[in-house]
C-alpha cells in the first residue's frame, strides 16, 4: 500500500506545482490553485473524479496472476521489465519506493506551507 500512496503522492506533487505555475485545463482557468480550489470545483466534477478513482481502484489489479510483486500491474504488457536481471529489478523497485516516500514528504510540505501562507517564498513560481 505504501507503493500506491507513493505513486499518488508523486502525481499530487507534480499536479500541485503545475497548477501553482498557472497551467489549467480548458474551461478551468478561473479555478485557483491549492486548497482554494476545493470550494470552486463544480459538483459534477467531484462526481466524475470519484467515479474515476473508483474505476482506477477496480482496474489496477493483477488480472493475470503473474505479478512479481505488489503493485505490478503490467497485466501481460511488457515494457522491458522482463529483460532486466534480478538486481536491476530490485534497484528500480527501491528507487520507485524511495521516490514515492520523498513525494509524500514533498506534498505534505507544500500543503503545510500553503496553510502557513508562505508558498511563494519556497516556490517563486506562484
Amino acid at each position: 500500500i505504501e507503493l500506491k500512496h507513493g505513486r499518488v503522492a508523486m502525481l499530487a506533487f507534480v499536479g500541485y506545482v503545475v497548477t501553482l505555475a498557472g497551467v489549467r485545463f480548458p474551461g478551468a482557468e478561473g479555478i485557483p490553485a491549492g486548497f482554494a480550489a476545493l470550494p470552486e470545483v463544480p459538483g459534477m466534477v467531484w462526481a466524475q473524479m470519484i467515479g474515476t478513482w473508483a474505476m482506477m481502484e477496480m482496474a489496477n489489479r493483477d488480472f493475470t496472476g503473474n505479478g512479481e510483486f505488489p503493485g505490478d500491474f503490467r497485466n501481460g504488457i511488457d515494457f522491458g521489465w522482463d529483460r532486466l536481471d534480478d538486481a536491476t529489478k530490485k534497484s528500480k523497485r527501491s528507487i520507485e519506493l524511495n521516490n514515492g516516500r520523498a513525494a509524500q514528504m514533498g506534498i505534505l510540505g507544500l500543503m503545510t506551507h500553503e496553510f502557513l501562507g508562505n508558498t511563494n517564498e519556497i516556490l517563486p513560481i506562484s
